[in-house]
């Protein structure tokens, strides 16, 4: 039975009603269906709901599909389509539930050291995904999935798409290139290659182990559904249908286009999500980490409310000590975000994910720009607020409470930085570092101290210090470490 293809099993299916060959079908396809469901949900429950409310629909309209369908493509859409209607009417109720999946699903594999570009590409892309595929034609996309959802060969592709190899081969080249674009104009920039790659290794995990035996069970047998499944069939086959309707409606717009006749503007299917709450994200900053080829990054805190129906939206800059900086000129139409900081003109545009709980866009600031990803949070991390005269004042038993002035010796003369440190109670240290020659703004920074070694590092990353106490412990000597350079430093106590 394994050996038909998807239009003989369809056949056998239609004459026979033979559950064998339907079982085969959702064997051969129920990964595809549940992964598209699953990445616009973010909720394994909802996912396997979507996958037999697919495969019912499938059972009822298997006797009116062409024999030239390309079935996984029709099926992509199907629950592409089903998993919009859903998200619908459960957006405003269950969001909650859906942001701690998602966020576990794209954080899971690994820590940030051992995460490759190419896997933040995936991150980047994957809440766009379905967006950007929902936007090419069905040949386009049924070529997509075919060649990377499904790793077919270029073979096969041309054999399902009735094309020649060559044709096939420049009609996936063609829909890669129409992906690129639209995630570029939505601040990831990739290379066809590479988003390829991505597609084929992470678009389609497993489904749960029971679920394809479940589905069919449920597809085939009248009454097994319930009444939320059966529901959702409804919808879905609805917007299907309006689907189908449109397309044939912009089809004929097109033609009248031709002679001046009419314009006809089509809006999405889904209503843009609620963009009202907590979101966090890290954005790369100018400049070297300690390392070479490290660079320093900031933890950015935003948060969104609507008052009056106007957004006021404001963010913290976590690692580098900035507080509620007003965005201005915030606007959120159709899903996509534009916000401005007026004192240092940077800017950031975004899109918002189906679910509400990702926004993927690009930060630019001055002639620097660079991907910039939101996660929405109710857990955001605390801003670290300045140390008062009375946190560091010196005091006895503790060798660095107190400030430390410094000099960080460089090939134009030198940096002169003053370093605030507070010891809590528990050991650990709280301190705030200045650079005087640079504007002379806070970084919020880590201190640690073993007995011997001192180690004094921004949050954000701009280099360390590490040295070790001298001249009675009022004196730290070392070397700022930046870049894989070394620099002869020594912070004095002040008083």
């Amino acid at each position: 039975m394994s050996e038909l293809n998807d239009q003989q099993l369809l056949a056998e299916f239609v004459r026979d009603e033979s559950g064998t060959a339907f079982a085969t079908l959702v064997e051969r396809h129920v990964h595809l269906v549940y992964s598209t469901a699953l990445r616009f949900t973010g909720n394994p429950n909802q996912a396997e709901e979507i996958t037999q409310a697919v495969f019912i629909i499938l059972a009822r309209k298997a006797g009116k599909l062409s024999p030239r369908v390309v079935l996984s493509g029709w099926l992509y859409q199907a629950a592409r389509l089903t998993a919009a209607n859903l998200v619908k009417g459960e957006m405003r109720r269950h969001r909650r539930e859906q942001e701690a999946y998602m966020q576990s699903t794209l954080s899971s594999g690994g820590d940030a050291s051992s995460q490759s570009i190419r896997e933040e590409t995936w991150a980047q892309i994957a809440p766009l995904l379905d967006e950007a595929m929902g936007g090419l034609g069905e040949t386009d996309r049924n070529a997509v999935v075919l060649r990377f959802f499904e790793n077919k060969t270029a073979v096969e592709v041309a054999a399902a798409l009735k094309l020649t190899e060559a044709a096939a081969h420049k009609r996936v080249s063609r829909a890669l290139e129409k992906l690129r674009k639209f995630f570029f104009k939505r601040g990831v920039n990739s290379t066809a290659s590479v988003i390829a790659e991505q597609i084929s290794t992470h678009s389609v995990q497993a489904a749960p182990v029971a679920l394809a035996k479940t589905v069919t069970t449920v597809a085939i047998a009248k009454g097994a559904a319930s009444i939320s499944t059966l529901t959702l069939v409804k919808g879905a086959l609805k917007i299907m249908a309006w689907t189908k309707t449109k397309t044939a409606i912009v089809t004929g717009v097109v033609a009248l286009l031709g002679i001046g006749a009419t314009t006809v503007v089509v809006k999405s299917l889904l209503p843009a999500p609620d963009i009202q709450g907590t979101w966090l994200g890290t954005i790369p900053l100018p400049g070297s980490g300690v390392q070479a080829g490290e660079s320093p990054e900031t933890r950015l805190v935003m948060r969104v409310a609507k008052v009056n129906g106007q957004y006021q939206v404001s963010c913290d800059d976590i690692d580098q000590g900035a507080k509620d900086v007003p965005m201005s000129n915030f606007s959120y139409q159709h899903g996509h975000i534009h916000g401005e900081f007026p004192t240092s003109h940077d800017v950031y545009d975004g899109t918002v994910n189906r679910a509400g709980t990702l926004v993927s866009g690009e930060w630019k600031e001055g002639n620097a720009s660079g991907p910039l990803l939101f996660k929405r949070t109710a857990n955001p991390p605390p801003f670290p607020e300045p140390l008062t005269d009375a946190e560091f004042a010196p005091r006895a038993g503790s060798v660095l409470q107190g400030l430390w002035k410094g000099i960080i010796q460089i090939k134009n003369g030198g940096l002169h930085i003053n370093l605030k440190i507070a010891e809590l109670a528990d050991g650990t240290y709280r301190a705030d570092f200045y650079s005087m020659d640079q504007g002379g703004n806070r970084q919020p920074t880590s201190v640690s101290y073993d007995g011997a070694t001192v180690k004094i590092m921004p949050m954000a990353g701009y280099g360390m210090f590490q040295g070790e106490l001298r001249n009675g412990d009022r004196e730290m000597v070392g070397d700022w470490i930046q870049g894989g350079q070394r620099a002869p430093t020594t912070f004095t106590r002040a008083n």
